[in-house]
């Protein structure tokens, strides 16, 4: 069976160590983004940029309880904005907890993790490896 593909560009998958994240910082100012840059969106400073494993764990700043989408997606879902602790902000789904306010709290501790993208496949039937948030155990 073949390795998974990445569903965003910025997971990386390497064949011989565990899937992670990868951001861009900012030497100058220390700003850290999800994507290539060349330039800076904080300070401006140009071809300073450098790649940079994030952290896998954070903390939840923001989520919305998702209850119509497209067909096909399963609803409702958890859609989250996280704070890694390096101070990344990154958005994706909030998996393991039940998608109602009274159990889901502001500032909560979460961790990254690694699974089938929901079952999606390209048109070769290779299938897709994401990234979720989770509440950490402990």
């Amino acid at each position: 069976m073949s390795q998974p593909l990445p569903a965003v560009d910025y997971l990386k998958l390497p064949e011989d160590g565990d899937p992670y994240l990868e951001g861009h910082k900012c030497q100058s100012c220390g700003a850290t983004f999800l994507g290539e840059r060349s330039v800076c969106s904080k300070c401006g400073a140009r071809d300073q940029i450098d790649p940079v494993r994030l952290p896998n764990s954070g903390s939840l700043y923001s989520y919305c309880i998702v209850h119509r989408s497209f067909p096909g997606i399963e609803v409702p879902y958890i859609s989250a904005i996280v704070d890694l602790d390096d101070g990344t902000a990154i958005k994706g789904n909030l998996i393991n907890i039940e998608p109602d306010p009274d159990k889901i709290e502001f500032g909560m501790p979460v961790e990254v993790v690694f699974d089938d993208a929901l079952g999606r496949k390209d048109r070769d039937g290779n299938s897709y490896m994401a990234y979720f948030f989770q509440p950490r155990s402990g």
